[in-house]
Order: C-alpha cells, then structure tokens, then sequence
C-alpha cells in the first residue's frame, strides 16, 4: 500500500468514526426495572424506548403517564426480552434474577443497577445509565438542574423545620439512609422516622409517641385496599392529622433519579402550606 493510499484511508476511516460510534449506541432500550424506567423516559425519546416495566402505568412516576400508556409494557420475562430484540436491557441488582440469568447465555447486554439511597448516588447511576445509552449530555443536564435547585433548597431552609414521617399504616416506614430521608432532609423537614435505619414498622402506638406534624403516605398504598389502610383510617390518626395529611410517589421517592430535587421543591411547598393552614399538632 503507498502513503498516498494509506493516508486516504486513514481519513476515510476517520470521517467514518462518527458513524461507527452512533451504531454503537443502543437504539432499543428495554427496562425491566421501576427506576429504570423513570430514568429512561427522562433520558431518551420514546421511540429508543423497547418496552417499560407494567408498574410504570400504576405506581409509576404521574409526570411521565400519559408517555408510558403509549410504549409497550413488559411483566420482566425473559421471552418478552427475546420477543423485543432490544440492543440494551437495564434491570435492578434484585429483581427479574431469573430473567437477568437467562438473558446471560445470550448476547444481549444487560445493565444491572443498583439501589439508590443518596444525592451522590442519584448522580452515580444517572451517569451510568446516560453513558450506557449514548446521552452523556443530557444525563448531566438533568444532574444540573438537580444540584441547582438542591442549592436553592439549602439556602431557603425553614428556620423551624416540620417533624414529617412517611406512615402508611405501621409497616415499612423509611427511616434514615433511604432516599426517603434524603429528600425530606432536602425539603427542610425532619424525618422522625430515622431513629431506625433502613425501613422498619411503627405501630400506632409509636406514631402517637412521636406525635410528628404530618403524616405522608405512598400513594399506591394509600390507593390500594389493605388492612394498613384500616389502621391509617383510624378515628385516632383521623383526630389528630385531619388535614395534615400528604401523598407522595414511591417510584420518586424509592428510586434514584434527578427529579427527586424537584419533588423535594414541591414537597418544600406542601409542608409551608400545611404549616399555615393550621394549627400543627404539638412534638
């Protein structure tokens, strides 16, 4: 080969190079995970978008519903996988193993992630998931509308802030390390619940001890009949948090995505709001 040549296929291969790269990038991206979802509709446009989970469509994020009834849905099986010929599928580190363990014996990628329970790790994930489908730009936009407004929350902190828990009824109530009291201690509130780490039961009679200022419910729990809807409807919690009361996503508030700046902004608002209306109920 003379230098003449292999210099015009150096160039050749060079303007070449964008195309390659852009083949690279998944252009199926399919979700078998809740978090999972929220970060792609908020990543990518819904045609890159194989298939969400069924949980989107009732317990997922509301900003995003009237996108998720138009995508297909999957129920986490390995053969809607191999029906859908994704480029990309991105699961949790804990659910649809079985699937995650059939799909390695294939050649379809899969990008396991984990659980979020901080800012820090909102930003970590976000980044992961945007470089996995080729939106590096657009992943770090969203990370800076989050640290943006978690910097306008901190410097407009209530001097008195509310004592909030997050009790629908005893039983899995988040306390600190979660992503729960990360966005309450965002929002200017006190989280009563983080003397336990983790999620762990408050019973009634906890709740009256610790007599918080407002109780906040998940709002798929607080949709669905269950006996923790029986003791969250007693006469007593009527009494004392009547109008004092606030519904709140799940699939923001448990799952690791920039948005979660914004709920806490809103949440912000909420908690104002109740403190004005009324008499708070004393610590």
């Amino acid at each position: 080969m003379t230098r003449r040549c292999a210099l015009l296929l150096c160039g050749l291969l060079q303007m070449l190079q964008p195309v390659l790269a852009d083949n690279a990038v998944p252009q199926r991206v399919m979700s078998l995970n809740l978090c999972a979802d929220q970060l792609l509709l908020a990543l990518l446009p819904p045609q890159r978008i194989a298939s969400l989970t069924w949980l989107s469509s009732t317990e997922g994020d509301p900003q995003w519903l009237s996108v998720v009834r138009q995508l297909p849905s999957n129920h986490g099986s390995a053969e809607e996988v191999l029906a859908a010929h994704p480029d990309l599928v991105i699961a949790g580190a804990f659910t649809t193993l079985a699937t995650q363990q059939l799909l390695r014996r294939t050649a379809t990628p899969v990008l396991r992630l984990q659980p979020v329970q901080d800012w820090e790790g909102i930003r970590q994930v976000t980044r992961e998931v945007a470089a996995a489908v080729g939106e590096v730009a657009r992943g770090e936009q969203l990370l800076a509308q989050m640290d943006a407004t978690l910097a306008q929350l901190q410097a407009t902190r209530p001097a008195q802030p509310l004592r909030v828990i997050g009790w629908s009824g005893g039983t899995d109530v988040p306390g600190r390390d979660t992503l729960f009291d990360a966005i309450l201690t965002a929002a200017g509130a006190v989280n009563v619940g983080a003397a336990a780490q983790g999620h762990s039961d408050f019973d009634l009679e906890q709740l009256l001890l610790l007599r918080p200022e407002v109780l906040m419910r998940g709002a798929a729990y607080a949709s669905t009949p269950s006996v923790r809807n029986q003791v969250a409807a007693h006469r007593v919690v009527r009494q004392l948090y009547n109008g004092a009361q606030l519904t709140y996503p799940e699939a923001v508030y448990g799952c690791g995505v920039p948005r979660a700046a914004q709920l806490a902004l809103q949440l912000r608002g909420q908690l104002l709001k109740l403190r004005a209306a009324q008499q708070p109920v004393a610590p």
